[in-house]
């Protein structure tokens, strides 16, 4: 994972967003390609929606390429283009909650901070709560909290990670005794995946008006007048006259 050989801060919380409800394989394609094309925040931040979301096709939840296009102007502008030092200020930022900002701290300045994401969540229901049902996080954080190891949290948290990976394959997923699980709603037939296809047209065709978006596969939907407000509505997208394009 070549997010793990590096203390950057910028790589770090791309790496991080990425992994956001993305598989660790799908991110490993897509991110060297990501910080070859915004090699820093200013970088990033200088980028138009179309250059951000082109080099973002494939990892899917577009809105978070958005939240971090603007994340990194924020750093720019209010920040000098440096990384926030603590939870409270990178909170701050569009898209980070407060696992993402921990995280990013432990990882890319060995801050002892304690953070529950999916495979650190696995772990602990597997050990602490084998019979338990509907486990929350509440419960969970003073363990880790506990076991953390403040001399090298780094190092122990990805050992944990890579542990909870393997739980994860290897038996029955304890996450879902998690009071935090849920059933992923499917993709196929979505107005997530009608979404997907209406900016994939717009980054192959350039602007387009909602007539010859209904050519494109897919995009003959009665949600599309829904989708394309939603999507001029988040800042995606804009339209002047009958066409649509991106910010």
């Amino acid at each position: 994972m070549p997010w793990r050989n590096t203390r950057n801060p910028y790589r770090i919380l791309v790496s991080e967003v990425m992994l956001q409800q993305t598989s660790v394989e799908r991110v490993m394609r897509k991110y060297p390609e990501f910080v070859r094309a915004f090699p820093g925040f200013r970088a990033l931040a200088r980028a138009s929606v179309a250059e951000v979301l082109a080099a973002w096709k494939g990892l899917g939840y577009n809105r978070r390429a958005l939240a971090l296009r603007e994340a990194a102007r924020t750093v720019v502008e209010t920040c000098h283009g440096k990384m926030p030092r603590t939870v409270e200020e990178l909170i701050e930022l569009p898209g980070i909650g407060r696992a993402t900002a921990s995280a990013v701290l432990v990882y890319s300045f060995d801050a002892a901070l304690p953070f529950i994401e999916t495979n650190v969540r696995r772990v602990f229901i597997h050990f602490f709560f084998p019979r338990s049902r509907r486990v929350t996080d509440a419960r969970l954080m003073p363990l880790v909290e506990t076991a953390l190891d403040t001399g090298n949290p780094r190092e122990w948290y990805y050992a944990l990670m890579d542990y909870g990976a393997m739980l994860g394959k290897s038996a029955v997923n304890a996450n879902t005794r998690s009071a935090r699980y849920r059933r992923q709603a499917q993709f196929e037939g979505s107005l997530r995946q009608l979404r997907g296809r209406i900016l994939g047209a717009i980054l192959e065709r350039g602007p387009i008006t909602k007539v010859r978006l209904t050519r494109e596969p897919g995009c003959a939907d009665e949600r599309l007048d829904r989708a394309l407000a939603l999507l001029v509505q988040e800042g995606f997208l804009r339209r002047e006259g009958r066409r649509y394009s991106f910010r």
